[in-house]
Order: structure tokens, then C-alpha cells, then sequence
């Protein structure tokens, strides 16, 4: 027993200190000289910190309603002001940030976890099965965005999750081409036909050989992705389809502050550039995944 503890606890240390941690130091090296990457990665660090420790960075409950307090302008005791029923703005906005991540990584996940597959059927079986996935995903294309979201939510009826689930579907297209694509590149490749006249089974091909080999630009679009789903989510809360009150989500900020522009500004103001923000971060992220995850981008003509 006390061998086999000494060799597990030499395999786990032997994996950290093989290629696979040197690749790791290699490719952060390589994000961190991306600038606009690296803007991008601090402020989704920032908001996800903020949305983790909304409770302890609250200054207020989100939800308490202080009416003699209604339409405060910014001050040393709200420091973004208050709302027409005189909860704090600022409060409100950092319980937002939890809500705008959740739905924008839980529907990206939904979208790559639908998206993903179908794209690796399609383009590794081809022909008939090839063209009836992608003239269904190219009928969902064919709506915009958010009127399909729209018309998800109708079906769905108004509530968070469903507003991930309306969100995942309409993304998933995007994920099945992005993967089909690559796989229509790498499945006559050498390291492919070997593995195929080694016996390796269809599944074993699609899951263990050609999708590592098709990350790159999945997680390139899944950071890119987060930020669009995040407008998505606002639009929808805006128009009252997305979070339902009292809840706090900055979508629904813009929608009861829109009409109190003339005497409240900052209660839509505010909410706005959080999302810009947020939206801002994300696309610089993904700016520099792809810099650092395709050549073409990182090479330089000499």
C-alpha cells in the first residue's frame, strides 16, 4: 500500500512538471504580452470577484426599499444614487454582475454543448447527414438574434432560465459551424488516418483526435460569445422578458430608468456602463485568446 501511494503522489507531481506545465507558462506568457488581452482579462477578473462577493461588497441590501430616499442623486451615502423606490444603484449593479455572468456562461456552455456535437457529426460524417444539420441550423440563422430570442421567450414564458436556454439555442449555430468547419479541415489529415487504420472507432476519432485538435477557436468564440449573450440578456430584461422584479439585473435598470432620463439620469447611466464595460472586457479576452491561439494572428511579416 504504501507503494502504491509513493507512485500515485510521483505521477501527480510528474504531471506538473512535464510539457503540459511548461505549454501552461508558455501560453500565459504569451496572453500577458497581448494588451488588449490583458485589459481584458482584468476586468473579468474584476467582475467576477464583484460577483462573488456581492454580499460582502454591497453597500447596501439590493433589495431594501428606502421610498424617503427615491431619485437621490450620487452622494457620499449612495454613491451611485438611488432608484425611484430609493433602493441603491450601486448595490443593485453589483448584484446585476452575478446575473448578467450566470446567464452568459451558463447559455454559452448550453450553445457549445449542443453546438459543439452536431458540428463534429456534420462535418466528419458529411453528405446527407452534413447538409440536414446545417440547412436546420442555417434556418435558425436566418432570424435575427434577438427576434428569435424574442419569439424563444414568447414559448418559454419570461423568467431567467429560460432567457439561458432561449439565449443557448439561438447561439448554437454559431458553435456548430465554428466546429464543423475545423473538423472539415483535420479529418483527412495524417494523424487521423492513422489512428483510423489503427481500428479506433468513430467516436473514439471525433471526441479523443479531432476535437482537441478543433479548441481553439470553439474557446476563442465561447469568450466572445459570453459578452454578446450578455446583451442579449439585457435586451430581454428590458423589454420584460428576461429577470423578473425585484430582482437586479441591469437590463431591467435601463427599462424603469428609461422614462426618468430628464430628472434621474444616473439611474439608467450607470447600469449602461457596466455593460459596456462588461461587454468591453469580454471582447478584449477574446481578442487575446485569439492572438495567442492562431498563428496567423501572432506571426509578423519580417
Amino acid at each position: 500500500m504504501t507503494h502504491q501511494l509513493s507512485v500515485d503522489s510521483s505521477s501527480i507531481r510528474g504531471w506538473f512538471t512535464t510539457d503540459r506545465f511548461r505549454l501552461i507558462h508558455e501560453f500565459a506568457r504569451s496572453f500577458l504580452r497581448s494588451k488588449t488581452g490583458t485589459i481584458g482579462l482584468i476586468i473579468v477578473a474584476i467582475l467576477l470577484i464583484t460577483a462573488i462577493f456581492a454580499p460582502l461588497l454591497a453597500p447596501y441590501d439590493p433589495y431594501e426599499l428606502h421610498v424617503v430616499d427615491s431619485l437621490r442623486p450620487p452622494s457620499t451615502t449612495y454613491l451611485l444614487g438611488t432608484d425611484d423606490l430609493g433602493r441603491d444603484i450601486l448595490s443593485r449593479i453589483i448584484y446585476g454582475a452575478r446575473v448578467s455572468l450566470l446567464v452568459g456562461f451558463i447559455s454559452i456552455g448550453l450553445a457549445c454543448l449542443s453546438g459543439v456535437p452536431l458540428g463534429l457529426i456534420a462535418g466528419y460524417k458529411g453528405g446527407t447527414t452534413d447538409a440536414l444539420i446545417m440547412r436546420l441550423l442555417d434556418a435558425l440563422l436566418a432570424f435575427p438574434a434577438i427576434l428569435l430570442a424574442i419569439a424563444l421567450m414568447a414559448v418559454l414564458g419570461p423568467s431567467l432560465q429560460n432567457a439561458m436556454i432561449a439565449i443557448g439555442i439561438i447561439y448554437t449555430p454559431t458553435f456548430a459551424r465554428i466546429t464543423r468547419s475545423s473538423v472539415l479541415s483535420l479529418r483527412e489529415k495524417e494523424f487521423v488516418e492513422a489512428s483510423r487504420a489503427g481500428g479506433a472507432g468513430d467516436f473514439y476519432l471525433l471526441f479523443r483526435i479531432i476535437l482537441p485538435n478543433c479548441l481553439s477557436p470553439i474557446i476563442v468564440q465561447s469568450s466572445l460569445g459570453v459578452g454578446y449573450a450578455i446583451l442579449v440578456e439585457a435586451a430581454l430584461s428590458f423589454l420584460g422578458l428576461g429577470v423578473q422584479p425585484p430582482y437586479a439585473s441591469w437590463g431591467s435598470m435601463l427599462y424603469y430608468g428609461r422614462t426618468l432620463l430628464g430628472i434621474a439620469p444616473w439611474f439608467t447611466t450607470f447600469p449602461g456602463i457596466a455593460i459596456f464595460f462588461t461587454v468591453l472586457g469580454l471582447n478584449f479576452l477574446g481578442d487575446g485568446l485569439r492572438e495567442v491561439m492562431d498563428p496567423r494572428q501572432t506571426a509578423t511579416p519580417k
